[in-house]
Order: C-alpha cells, then sequence, then structure tokens
C-alpha cells in the first residue's frame, strides 16, 4: 500500500467527512495491504487451507461409520455441507485474535493520523477474511468430492450454497472484531471464542441429525443459526428438503447481526484509535 493513497489529504465535505469515493478507494488500497501480508506470511493461510482437510477426514472416518451404520458415503453427503456451515465461524474466531493482537503490537497506531474513515479499515479486513473463507470452501467441497461427496443438483445450487456459507460467515466476523477490540488479550479472546462456538457448533444440526436430540436441545437446534445454514446447504446441495425457509432464515441472521454489530465494532475502533 502506498503511503501517497493513505496519506494524501482527501478532498470531500466541509464537515470534514470523507466522501464515499475516497472511502472505496481506502478500502481497496487496505484490501491490498491485508492481501500482501498473507503473501508474505503463508501461514496466515494455514487455518483456511488445512482445517476443512482435517475437520473432512477426523469426523468422517472416526465418526461417520457410527452414526451411518458403517456408510460413510453417506455420512460424508451430510456432513459436508453442514462443514460449510462451521468454517465460516472458525476464520471469523482467527480474525478477532487477529485484531487484538494488532492492537496490542501496535499496528493500528498509524490509522490514527491517517485521513481515512475508520470503518474501512474494519471492512477492508472483513474482504480478506470472506475471500480466506470463499478457498477454505473450495477446498472443503474439493476433499469432499475425493471422498465420495455427490452433487445431486447443480453447479447453481452449489455456487448458492457457497455464497450464503461466505455471507454469514462475513457477518460473524464482525462478531468477532467486536470481541478482539473489547478484550484486553489474545488468549482471552480466543477463550471467549470458544464459549461461543461450542455450543454453536455442536448444538447443531452441523454433525448429526437433531431427531434423536433431547428435547431441550433440539428446541436449541432449531433457532441455531449454523442449523438454519447446515440445512439450506443441504437442500441446495442434494435437493431434499426445504430450500427458501433455511435460505431467507440465514439471510435474516446475517443481516440482523451486521446491522446491529457493525456500528457497535466500528464505534468501539474509534474510541481505541482516537
Amino acid at each position: 500500500m502506498s503511503t501517497a493513497t493513505m496519506t494524501a489529504p482527501v478532498r470531500g465535505k466541509s464537515d470534514g467527512r470523507i466522501g464515499l469515493r475516497a472511502n472505496l478507494r481506502h478500502i481497496g488500497a487496505l484490501v491490498r495491504r491485508n492481501a500482501m501480508q498473507i503473501r508474505y506470511e503463508p501461514f496466515a493461510m494455514f487455518d483456511a487451507l488445512a482445517q476443512p482437510i482435517v475437520f473432512a477426514l477426523l469426523f468422517t472416518y472416526v465418526f461417520g461409520g457410527a452414526m451411518t451404520g458403517g456408510n460413510r458415503s453417506e455420512y460424508v453427503n451430510y456432513f459436508i455441507p453442514g462443514l460449510m456451515a462451521m468454517g465460516g465461524l472458525n476464520i471469523a474466531m482467527s480474525i478477532g485474535i487477529g485484531v487484538n493482537d494488532d492492537f496490542s503490537k501496535g499496528v493500528m497506531d498509524r490509522f490514527r493520523t491517517m485521513p481515512i474513515a475508520r470503518s474501512s479499515v474494519l471492512i477492508a479486513k472483513l474482504i480478506v477474511e470472506a475471500g480466506r473463507m470463499l478457498v477454505s470452501t473450495v477446498i472443503l467441497l474439493i476433499m469432499g468430492f475425493i471422498m465420495g461427496f455427490e452433487l445431486e443438483t447443480g453447479p447453481v445450487q452449489l455456487l448458492a450454497a457457497v455464497a450464503l456459507s461466505v455471507v454469514f460467515g462475513s457477518s460473524l466476523t464482525w462478531i468477532f472484531m467486536l470481541l478482539g477490540m473489547s478484550l484486553s488479550t489474545p488468549q482471552a479472546v480466543s477463550g471467549m471464542g470458544f464459549i461461543v462456538m461450542m455450543p454453536l457448533q455442536f448444538g447443531s444440526s452441523i454433525f448429526a441429525p437433531t431427531a434423536t436430540m433431547p428435547g431441550w436441545l433440539r428446541s436449541f437446534t432449531e433457532y441455531n443459526p449454523l442449523s438454519r445454514l447446515a440445512d439450506a446447504a443441504r437442500a441446495l446441495t442434494s435437493g431434499h428438503g426445504a430450500v427458501a425457509e433455511p435460505v431467507l432464515v440465514t439471510l435474516g441472521w446475517a443481516v440482523a447481526l451486521t446491522v446491529i454489530v457493525a456500528p457497535l465494532a466500528v464505534r468501539r475502533f474509534r474510541i481505541k484509535t482516537s
């Protein structure tokens, strides 16, 4: 990212607010900066590249046979769409840890004097993380096809399932960025993240059907947004079950989380960089 791009005076309104064109230019420059960081630190992509492979192998070959009476191929078709729902949550937690670490190391201090909208820093991070989610989902699907996953619909429905997963995962990013700016250490963010993640992941239909769960847990899974996302991804890739209802509920969750949490995250970022 060039210094000129980020430090040049912004010709905007007389009240000092930054215009839309300048804001988009700053977001683009920050996206390039964050992408270059990944290029020079390839280990930053390790979670996106390795997690889908590890989870696909682990759950299929450790639990798949027991859950489907030895028919692992049946479990692959059930589990891979569910894992699409889980991937975005794992990557979203990592950005919360990264944001906290950036503040601890003083990386964010440079934005105090730059004439940029504070929201552009967070939006740029969200865009890069959405790209990482997309890469992770593609790797998961490749692994799934190698393991015998069968697409019973078509490429359009598959792309819709991928897009839905990325959109919902991006909305979760705002929550973890807010946590990263509110808690004192990366360890605290990680601990809080696991407290949030564990009930959402395992109290859902990602790993197993909810029919055999106790009534109280089944009630929780019905309102769990990860269950709705997993159900939507399965319906889109298998052609079985309702599609519109889980898709609309998932999109509703994504919009609600973004509308509620994004302003809080931006406000917190302004406070910490003021």
